[in-house]
């Protein structure tokens, strides 16, 4: 990760896996221009600059907030002109998140709202505290989710829940997160980064190409018919027959022994 990053830290926790912090708990982890420039540069850049990562955690320092959203003491000083290239930097962010080739976890460990909700909702999937919060709140603010919230929540918890949701900026808590389909797992505050870690640990020990044609075919797939989807997920399986990592997992099972992948 660049030095001079000033609003994130990342570190690998394992060989394979890596841990990306919000990191400006001063102001409740909220994204300021900086911030946007730097998850842009850290995701645009990640698969060059971190070839051994195969799962990707990401939370908020502290023990309050994942991500309280967009700086509005940073906003409220901005001209027209500035709000809208921080807003442009901050669609190229969102879009490098969801075309990252590998899976990315949040841990939401506290208040995920507007923008940080935004942002977990990028990820492909939820751990949350039992303390965390959500809410789209942006209509109170004049504007609307604009960092893709209005297309990932409804694919998340159903058109008719995301309308109200969002029209309402009607904040809701982890277990209801989870009851909707939001979250995959509310846990206590302590067990939080401890639980993902293991799931992406569990990430981490398959077939890293395999991972990565995986999570593509279930992103693209859900956005085409099932005829094409099936023909994207085929396309996707057949790539991975001539491979290393295929023979090694086979010649693993019928071995009884821990495969060694190699992403080949």
């Amino acid at each position: 990760m660049n030095a001079s990053y000033k609003t994130l830290e990342f570190g690998m926790t394992d060989a394979h896996v890596g841990l990306l912090t919000l990191n400006r708990i001063e102001v409740a982890n909220a994204i300021n221009t900086r911030m946007v420039r730097e998850l842009l540069e850290f995701f645009l850049h990640l698969p060059e600059q971190h070839g051994e990562l195969r799962c990707l955690l990401v939370t908020g320092a502290g023990q309050k907030a994942f991500c309280a959203g967009g700086d509005l003491k940073e906003r409220s000083t901005m001209s027209v002109a500035s709000w809208a290239a921080q807003h442009t930097l901050m669609e190229r962010a969102i879009v490098a998140m969801l075309e990252c080739p590998v899976p990315i976890v949040a841990a939401v460990n506290g208040a995920a709202y507007g923008g940080g909700c935004e942002l977990a909702l990028a990820c492909d999937f939820i751990y949350a505290a039992a303390t965390a919060r959500f809410a789209l709140t942006e209509t109170r603010l004049g504007i609307i989710p604009g960092a893709g919230g209005t297309q990932t929540l409804p694919r998340a918890v159903g058109t008719r829940r995301a309308i109200e949701l969002i029209c309402a900026a009607t904040p809701f808590d982890a277990n209801e997160a989870l009851t909707w389909g939001l979250v995959n797992r509310v846990v206590q505050p302590e067990r939080l980064l401890e639980e993902a870690l293991a799931s992406a640990r569990k990430i981490a020990a398959n077939a890293p190409l395999a991972v990565k044609q995986a999570k593509k075919s279930v992103r693209v797939g859900t956005q085409l018919d099932m005829h094409h989807g099936l023909q994207f997920a085929i396309e996707a399986y057949n790539r991975l027959v001539d491979t290393a990592d295929r023979r090694e997992g086979v010649s693993a099972f019928i071995e009884k022994r821990e495969p060694a992948f190699t992403g080949r």
